[in-house]
Formats: C-alpha cells, structure tokens, sequence
C-alpha cells in the first residue's frame, strides 16, 4: 500500500517560493537535503527553516542565494555564514514557542523534510531524535516527505507518527550524526567543580551538551535521586542513569522518566536511547514550558553565555552586533528552575575568551543581545567561583561578580564601571 520513491523524486514536490521545514538537530534528513539543494538551478525564493541542524547544509552555499534562503530560529555553525552572506536570516523565539509559529499559520509550511525510524507492525514510525517543534509542523504543512531510516532509533514518548502520515517517503540507510566528545579543559573542570556544589540530591537537572556539562555530570557520581527534565542530552548522563544516581523518582511531573526534547551523541547513545522506556522524548512546548518546569522541585538549569555584565545581564546569542546562535530554551529554564520549589538557575562561562578578553564586562558590547535579564539571574559560575545575584542590588552584584573575574582583569572592569556609573 505505501511504496518508497527516490529522493530525487521526493523533493519534485518543492516549488519555487515554498517554505521548507526541516527536521532539527541530529535527525536532519541529509539525504532529502542533498536532493533538494541539488534542484537548486529549478527553484527560486525557496525559504529553508529549521532550528540548528547537523550535517551538511549545501543549500546555505551563498551561491545559491537566488534559489535558497534560510531562515534560522536557532543558528547552527553550518549557516552562520549566511547571516553575513546575505543569503540568511535569524528569527529570535524561545524555543517553547516555536511549535506555535507553525500552529498559528505565522510561519506556514509547504513541505517538511522529515527522519524517522522504520515503522513497526502497526505501522507507527518514531522521531527518533529530535521531536522539538516537529510535530506541529506535520500537522500543518502541506506535504511531508520523510527519509525512512533503520538506523534511527525508536524512542518512547510522543514522537510517534503513522506511515499514512506520510505524504511521501525514500528508504535510505545511514549512520545518525554522531556529535564528538571532548575532554573538559581544566578551566572547563573548575567550573563543573562549582556548579556540582549547588547540586543537592534529589534535584532534577536540565543542562545541554558540551565540555562544562560534561565536567558536571564527572562530578555527580555521589549524588542521589536526580531527575532530568532538560531540552537535550548527550552521552554524559548514561553511566549515572546506569548507576541510579539519575532515576527520576522525585520528579515533580513525569517521575521515573528523563524526559527530553533532543538527543545528541555518539552511537552509544543512540543505542541505549532505542526502545528505552525510561528515555521520554516530548515536544518543546512540553519540554520547555515553565509552568511544566518549575513543578519540578529543585530545578537546577545550567546554561551558558558569551558575555555577562556587571548588572547580571547575560547575553548568550551574539558577539556584540554578529549574531552567533540563538534565544533557545535559556530563559524557559532560567524562569522554571526560578519559580521551582528550591530550584536554581545557573549561567555557567570561563572568565576569559580563548584570547584572554574578559567575558565579564563593565558593560555589554555593541550590539549585545540580552538573553537572560538582569532580573531574571541567579548564579553566575566561572573558574574562579560562584556569584549569587539572586535578591542582590546593583552595587553588590559588581563586587560579586568582579571577584569570579579572571584576576588580571578585575580592576578594570570594576575601574570602568564605576567611571562611566558616577
């Protein structure tokens, strides 16, 4: 009854004009975003949206810009050249909200390039995964083309679609993007050192993937009945599920489960997250919704920034005026491990750039985007320590934050903000 096609054939389907959808993160279907790009000579104005995806992104090439713009709501490192390019733009939205541009018809959607599992004997295929704001944009594009593959992962929670869903599908084998581990730095180690010492048992964590993550999870072998409520994880978590120190079972909504929006890891991840009842994968307007969060007690939220300022503003999207990545979930999380019972929101930065520049400034650069706001802060973690803003006036934010500084820049960056203050 539903027959394969090739890929080639699937994206006749793109027109000139459409707006495109593609599937977030490690799910991204490069087989159908190889074919489409390669109609790029038959198509014109056709706007390519996604959040950050893996792999390769040849219809980001500006010399396609006549036939493709993308229109990033988080931006990856594959596309961030076109922002400058001129072939590609930004949309600021939390990421909460970004199943809503597509139920609300802001952001219509003529042709969603999808990836799923092969389907089971009733015919249910899974998101794999990346769930994000997919399913609001298959119930509402006009045409769904998927990329059947027996590589992705079956993973429990809500990402389940029926193959008569399906408007259009290719079979195509392949390895899921795999996203490199590397070994926290020792500025990277101090800093998983501190944030781990305002982890209490029984927190529920929400933290993304990378080097200080990473550093955190090294460190909470000791720790007890944690939960995990977070937007995406990596492979770090797996050994403390495996050693019970994250089991969920004082969760405040969805106990006994790890409960996610995004996956992205090694082979072994993928492998331990298939058919794994305990992993639950959930849309983002689930995920990071903060009413949903903060019933979580002892939320703790960890996220990063570029620069925060000496009044607590944190800016976590842009270099002064360039635009680098995007809103995200930092301020869902932020909001509902505030409002948790508890609960602890924590921007976590080295002191310096890899160039020695301070990352703790006087003042935000040019430009800055602010992320989190000054009112919204709690804990600002570095190398050099802790600084608990939460409740703190202006001027005992300075002192605290000046003292997490890298030493070589502490007198300055208090010098100049008190010059340009009085």
């Amino acid at each position: 009854m539903y027959k394969a096609v090739t890929a080639e054939e699937a994206v006749k389907v793109i027109k000139s004009n459409d707006r495109v959808y593609i599937q977030a993160a490690a799910a991204a279907p490069q087989v159908l975003i190889n074919a489409m790009s390669a109609r790029h000579e038959e198509l014109k104005g056709v706007e390519v949206c996604h959040l950050h995806i893996e792999g390769d992104a040849p219809y980001a090439d500006p010399k396609y810009k006549d036939s493709f713009h993308v229109n990033s709501l988080f931006i990856g490192k594959n596309v961030r050249h076109t922002l400058k390019a001129g072939n590609g733009s930004y949309t600021p939205v939390f990421l909460s909200e970004v199943p809503n541009l597509f139920r609300r018809n802001v952001l219509p959607v003529d042709v969603a390039l999808i990836q799923v599992s092969t389907p089971d004997k009733h015919g249910y295929c899974s998101l794999g995964v990346s769930v994000e704001a997919i399913l609001a944009v298959i119930e509402n594009a006009k045409h769904v083309i998927a990329q059947i593959n027996d590589k992705m992962p079956r993973v429990h929670g809500e990402g389940l679609i029926h193959i008569s869903e399906l408007d259009t599908f290719v079979e195509e084998s392949e390895p899921i993007h795999e996203f490199p581990t590397t070994e926290p730095t020792e500025v990277e180690s101090k800093i998983g050192d501190n944030i781990a010492e305002l982890i209490e048992d029984r927190s529920t964590l929400q933290m993304g993937i990378g080097s200080i993550p990473n550093a955190v999870l090294s460190r909470l072998g000791n720790h007890k009945d944690l939960g995990l409520h977070t937007e995406m994880f990596s492979d770090g978590v797996i050994d403390l599920i495996l050693k019970d120190v994250i089991n969920g079972n004082y969760k405040g909504v969805n106990a006994g489960r790890a409960l996610t929006t995004f996956l992205g890891g090694s082979k072994r991840l993928y492998d331990y997250v298939d058919d794994n009842p305990f992993i639950e994968m959930r849309s983002c307007d689930y995920t990071n919704n903060v009413s949903i969060i903060r019933q979580n007690p002892r939320m703790v939220a960890i996220n990063s920034a570029i620069q925060v300022d000496l009044s607590g503003q944190v800016c976590a999207d842009s270099i002064g005026t360039r635009m680098y990545s995007g809103v995200g979930g930092q301020m869902d999380f932020i909001r509902g491990a505030s409002l948790s019972d508890g609960g602890k929101a924590i921007i976590a930065l080295p002191s310096v750039t890899n160039k020695g520049i301070s990352r703790i400034v006087p003042f935000l650069n040019k430009g800055a985007g602010v992320v989190t706001t000054r009112a919204h802060v709690q804990y600002i973690v570095t190398e050099y320590g802790v600084a608990d803003l939460y409740g703190k006036t202006i001027q005992q934010r300075v002192a605290a934050l000046t003292k997490i500084a890298h030493p070589d820049h502490r007198e300055a960056i208090e010098r100049e903000y008190f010059e340009a203050t009085s």
